[in-house]
């Protein structure tokens, strides 16, 4: 009897840990045109049971200005989603702000705005906040505030400042000073997410960026090998499933990105690029961790 006790006892902790099954949005590469897309998503999103929603960056089109006005139209945007937005910075808000239809600004000034701007508290964004985690928290790392790390349920989710355009790894601008920080940053907090993910005996990781970083790969010493041989690494050890969620190239794709030695799909990856521009969907992704092996579930939530 005590035995079966012991047992039983054990099967309703194990429960207890576990959450609800949820879902979440995740968004990007919106608004490209009118403002207005972007409240015309959170209408949207707001009728679907979404937990919180995920932003992964470029939220006005490569060629537009890249003035604080149309940054803070932005800002005030992400509060009209009833629950949590969490964003993560892409190339179009400071990256390519030196283009001269952008204004020709500095992009390291405009990086310093919307750290300001959008990273100045570690709140989320949205009517009901969302407390998060932050690199700024680090040492080493403190400038990069935009990274950022919350849970729930028996899952470890994580942004990381990955962008476009080659991660800004173009060495005939002067803006290239910032990158070998920031590559430093964000492979720090990748292992840094996966260390805590393991403390915590979590069944998933979640990761969300802005950068396509399997777009036109591999290229030898692009703006992503580093961090995506990192990542192979710690996917390998995790042995659990990682999501991915990336953004840049507009097309919606699911897909195993990662290969192992035999050039088979590594299994334990699996990788959602949202759909954008003129393709601006959401795509909701359930959860429910008491399926260990795979607690994902895909699908596209189609504008009107």
């Amino acid at each position: 009897m005590r035995v079966f006790t012991v047992l039983a006892c054990s099967l309703l902790l194990a429960r207890a840990t576990m959450a609800e099954p949820f879902t979440f949005a995740a968004i990007g590469d919106l608004p490209y045109g009118s403002p207005q897309e972007l409240a015309e998503m959170a209408e949207q999103v707001n009728r679907q049971p979404v937990a919180f929603t995920i932003h992964v960056g470029d939220i006005k089109s490569g060629g537009s200005v890249c003035s604080d006005d149309a940054l803070l139209t932005v800002r005030s945007l992400f509060d009209r989603f009833d629950k949590p937005l969490v964003y993560t910075p892409g190339d179009n808000e400071w990256t390519d702000c030196h283009r001269r239809s952008c204004g020709s600004y500095d992009p390291l000034e405009r990086l310093d705005k919307l750290r300001q701007l959008f990273f100045a508290t570690p709140d989320s964004f949205g009517k009901q906040k969302l407390a998060l985690q932050t690199q700024g928290g680090s040492a080493r790392h403190a400038r990069f505030v935009e990274n950022r790390r919350w849970q729930r349920g028996k899952l470890t989710f994580a942004t990381l400042h990955l962008v476009g355009s080659n991660n800004n790894w173009q060495p005939e601008l002067p803006s290239v000073s910032e990158f070998a920080a920031r590559e430093e940053a964000n492979i720090a907090w990748l292992r840094d997410t996966f260390d805590e993910a393991r403390t915590r005996g979590d069944v998933a990781v979640v990761l969300a960026m802005q950068a396509d970083t399997f777009f036109g790969q591999p290229v030898p010493d692009s703006g992503f090998t580093r961090w995506v041989a990192a990542l192979a690494d710690e996917v390998a050890r995790w042995r659990k499933p990682v999501l991915l969620i990336q953004g840049d190239t507009h097309r919606y794709l699911v897909d195993r990105p990662l290969k192992q030695a035999d050039g088979t799909p590594l299994p334990q990856l699996l990788r959602v690029v949202v759909p954008g521009e003129r393709e601006a969907d959401a795509v909701l992704i359930e959860v429910d961790d008491r399926r260990p092996e795979q607690p994902f579930r895909v699908r596209v939530m189609r504008g009107g």
